[in-house]
């Protein structure tokens, strides 16, 4: 038998063993059960911790749910709730309150703004806004509000809460 034969003769079986390991660690890995991934199945605290990341606005008695980005300005902002103010109305499409306290930003510009949108303007100006535009201005956004009604002109009372 040549050398040739003989290395060939050997690697055969290596390369089988080889390939045979791999599929079934392939195997394994695709079959292992969803709860093995801690990002499937939450704990207790990190579903907690999910529903804290709410808030909501009451105005006029209407309580509505804040969609919210996931940014440290709204991380921030949480840490200031609850919140009473009283919101003045600026153009006739938005509500603002400046804060004690300023926020971090991350500010762009939106090009446009949504009825709903919830922003802050520079570092502690709160803005809800109640009717769509166009905008040159910047801001950090918030969240939204779905079927957010027409706020009207004059100020209005809102409490900010976390759950």
């Amino acid at each position: 038998m040549s050398v040739l034969n003989k290395k060939l003769t050997i690697s055969i079986p290596i390369l089988v063993v080889i390939i045979v390991s791999v599929v079934v660690a392939a195997i394994l890995i695709n079959n292992r059960k969803p709860d093995t991934d801690p990002n499937l199945n939450p704990t207790n605290s990190q579903t907690e911790t999910a529903k804290m990341d709410k808030i909501y606005a009451t105005i006029n008695g209407e309580r509505l749910e804040i969609e919210l980005e996931d940014n440290s300005t709204v991380s921030a902002l949480l840490k200031e709730l609850p919140l009473e103010v009283s919101m003045s109305d600026l153009n006739s499409n938005e509500k603002y309150v400046y804060l004690d306290n300023s926020l971090p930003t991350n500010t762009y510009s939106p090009k446009h703004i949504e009825a709903g949108d919830v922003m802050l303007f520079g570092d502690n100006c709160l803005v809800i806004f109640y009717k769509s535009f166009d905008t040159s201005y910047s801001y950090t956004k918030i969240g939204h509000i779905d079927n957010l009604p027409n706020l009207g002109d004059g100020s209005v009372s809102v409490a900010f809460s976390a759950e």
